[in-house]
């Protein structure tokens, strides 16, 4: 067996090389994505499954719930072992290809970034329709304001699911264990709602997400405090740091998530504004608690503020893991 601080340093390199990656190239959409794959298998198997009493339902969702999450390990193990087999060359590629298909960092910035451009110019349409790419909210009357929270939120929430905690599983297992939480996430995007349909069925998919983003999305937010002392001190970004983990530590169990919350209250406080509140879903309105305080008013400079949290965030969230890692290489615990 490799010593540990063989495999966790090897494992901190490959997570890096796979950031750098992702930073460069994002997700082509030339090359086939496994949670576009997964995604299909869920779709199908969701349609043929999803039937009967709820007790029935409920079962058949936590089923599949193994079958995707057990399956996508399992197949990314198996495929990097052979692929060892035939050539050590061959199963790195493979190795980094599946880590930075696990991570968004540039198509979260991206995103982001492509309601913030047209916001800043005066065209509210193009604005609405880009973060109606990204959002299940109605944005076709939303002002400035409205956009900006959109935007706003959903990179503060995405910071945990579409980089940190892929992050966190990775440096514990490597790609397979990184896909495994896709799979998780994937599921929860799919059926984790709570409606008719879903409510039986995407139960145990909702409460394995909820486990699986509980630490990452904590220690996501105490990078993202970090992230707005250091930007603060560097006079990068008027951020209000004071104050700011004690009143996440306040709003967010208000958020409907048990984890969403702790990034999205994070950067309301950092940035001095509210988000959450009301918003329509095919003209229903939904109602959530407000998170923050509204010392100022939502503006399109706050979603370019809130990208340079993103990126300071899991920044110091790999630095952290990486100083971590290193100090449990050279004085390993007894137990492993």
């Amino acid at each position: 067996m490799m010593p540990f601080n063989d495999y966790s340093l090897m494992i901190l390199v490959w997570v890096a090389v796979a950031i750098v990656i992702d930073l460069i190239v994002g997700d082509p959409r030339s090359l086939p994505h496994p949670v576009v794959i997964i995604g299909r298998f869920i779709s199908h198997y969701e349609r043929l499954w999803n039937s009967g009493a709820p007790k029935q339902r409920r079962l058949s969702g936590a089923l599949l719930t193994l079958v995707v999450v057990g399956g996508v390990w399992g197949i990314s193990v198996l495929v990097l072992a052979i692929l060892a087999r035939l050539h050590p060359g061959l199963a790195l590629i493979a190795e980094l290809w599946l880590l930075s298909t696990t991570l968004a960092i540039k198509g979260l910035a991206d995103a982001g970034r492509a309601i913030a451009v047209p916001l800043a110019k005066g065209d509210l349409p193009a604005a609405r329709q880009a973060l109606g790419m990204i959002v299940g909210r109605d944005t076709q009357s939303l002002d400035e304001a409205e956009i900006t929270r959109g935007a706003v939120e959903t990179v503060a929430e995405n910071t945990v699911d579409g980089i940190t905690a892929p992050l966190f599983f990775a440096l514990i297992g490597g790609a397979p264990l990184a896909l495994a939480y896709k799979a998780v996430n994937t599921l929860d995007s799919m059926v984790g709602y709570r409606n008719a349909r879903y409510n039986d069925f995407g139960y145990a998919s909702a409460k394995l997400d909820d486990v699986a983003n509980w630490l990452p999305a904590r220690l996501t937010a105490f990078c993202l405090w970090l992230a707005g002392l250091l930007l603060s001190s560097a006079g990068g970004l008027r951020l209000r740091w004071r104050g700011a983990l004690k009143g996440t530590w306040r709003d967010a169990p208000r958020h409907p998530s048990p984890n969403a919350g702790w990034p999205e209250a994070m950067v309301a406080r950092l940035l001095g504004v509210q988000l959450g509140g009301t918003n329509y879903y095919e003209g229903v309105v939904s109602c959530l608690a407000t998170l923050g305080k509204p010392l100022e008013p939502l503006r399109v400079g706050h979603i370019d503020a809130t990208i340079r949290l993103m990126h300071g965030g899991w920044m110091l969230f790999m630095l952290l893991s990486a100083v971590l890692m290193v100090a449990l290489s050279l004085f390993p615990p007894r137990f492993l």
